[in-house]
């Protein structure tokens, strides 16, 4: 479920559409701060694992489809929509934050030194038959970035940039979607952990990094999985699918890029962006990924919410976005990060320009208008959903996602967008 909608037990009960999206645009930046600094220390020459998959052999089990029901609600570091699955043998279910943009699985763990609050019960992997600790001197264990050793227990720490932290034991548990069971999964078991995941019981790494659980299993359903995200308005879920049915039927496929300097985020390559069917002139290597450096770049993330672009593709967009908007549309004063808002009370509708994007190989995302422009009061004013970004990369966010099935096909490197597929 979306944290923010109505049947969301982690949305206050005196919350405001106002206070809402203000409080959503918070944590969004703290997002972008996070990714920003994570991309910094790549740049900079963090060295990232070079070692292969060490669980490649662990899960022998024939290639088969599994999937889990996928519903609104991601934040900064814990992301914005949340899946359910049973871990532990017998499986014990919670609900786990679904990120793109982060490799390490892990969940809070009895016994509890420090813990946010979550809805599921705390894990205790005492009454697990399966839960298993990882040596100091595995392969597992050395390719973790922060890490340590006691009584030759492997213990990991995973930091986000707004501060946010988990910190504990490394282990193997059993992961179950519905009737499926994925042995052997790498999973920090949390013991002393802070930040902005309130509500869930943990992160569900989707990243392209070894550690998270689509290299980690990938053998089981081909390395190919998709989500398609629901509005935040939305009550019901849609399925995160592993396998050969991930990919929608009327897919349009780009390459996914490499990032030679962080194997964590799924970067595309944008060549151009249409407002009212309109090519918009954007200066040469804008949104281009350079693979010496590992600068620049557009990275698909399902954590953030609203689109950055960088502020030389951000000014040429919104400009033609302005100058597209009916005559007698009232533009009123910013908001949060927006800069582009209207006045629309007393309308029933609004024809709005329309914003595609253009990859690699003619794939496009043409955007339905409830994921250009998003309300943030009561009162009829609605902005343009995206932001500029002063950093050198971009990012597609949840908002602009919305709708279309994602899917990304590691082996292939590549990236299928279906429209209107969430079903």
């Amino acid at each position: 479920m979306h944290r923010d909608s109505a049947d969301s037990p982690y949305r206050p009960a005196n919350a405001t559409v106002h206070g809402l999206v203000r409080n959503r645009l918070h944590r969004d930046e703290l997002r972008l701060l996070s990714i920003s600094s994570r991309i910094s220390l790549g740049v900079a020459g963090i060295p990232k694992s070079s070692l292969t998959n060490p669980l490649k052999n662990t899960n022998p089990f024939l290639q088969q489809d599994f999937e889990t029901p996928l519903r609104s609600g991601l934040s900064d570091g814990s992301g914005e929509y949340f899946v359910s699955l049973g871990v532990g043998t017998p499986p014990r279910t919670v609900n786990m934050v679904a990120d793109t943009g982060s490799d390490v699985l892990w969940l809070q763990c009895l016994p509890c030194q420090s813990c946010y609050g979550q809805t599921d019960p705390l894990f205790n992997p005492s009454f697990s038959s399966t839960f298993q600790s990882i040596t100091c001197g595995s392969s597992l264990c050395q390719q973790l970035l922060i890490r340590g050793c006691r009584r030759n227990q492997c213990l990991y720490q995973v930091s986000y940039g707004d501060g946010s932290f988990t910190v504990g034991e490394f282990s193997t548990e059993t992961l179950s979607f519905g009737s499926n069971a994925v042995n052997s999964v790498a999973i920090g078991c949390g013991h002393n952990n802070q930040g902005l995941f309130t509500g869930a019981a943990g992160l569900l790494g989707l990243g392209k990094g070894l550690l998270s659980f689509p290299s980690q299993v990938g053998q089981l359903y081909g390395s190919v999985f998709s989500y398609c995200l629901p509005t935040r308005e939305s009550t019901g879920s849609v399925p995160l699918i592993f396998g050969n049915q991930a990919v929608a039927s009327n897919a349009q496929f780009t390459t996914l890029l490499t990032n030679p300097k962080l194997d964590t985020f799924y970067y595309v390559e944008m060549v151009g962006i249409k407002v009212g069917g309109t090519s918009v002139s954007i200066p040469a290597g804008s949104l281009s990924l350079d693979s010496s450096t590992g600068n620049g770049g557009v990275i698909l993330d399902s954590g953030t919410a609203v689109t950055r672009l960088v502020t030389s593709a951000y000014n040429p967009m919104r400009d033609a976005f302005r100058a597209g908007m009916p005559s007698d549309a009232k533009m009123t004063s910013g908001f949060s990060l927006f800069d582009t808002c209207y006045d629309l009370s007393g309308r029933s509708s609004i024809m709005l320009p329309a914003v595609s994007f253009v990859f690699n190989g003619g794939a496009t995302m043409a955007l339905p208008a409830q994921n250009i422009m998003v309300p943030v009061d009561n009162s009829g004013t609605y902005c343009l959903a995206f932001a500029p970004n002063s950093e050198n990369f971009s990012i597609i966010g949840n908002i602009q996602q919305q709708s279309f099935r994602m899917s990304f096909d590691s082996t292939g490197n590549r990236v299928g967008i279906g429209a209107n597929q969430c079903n």
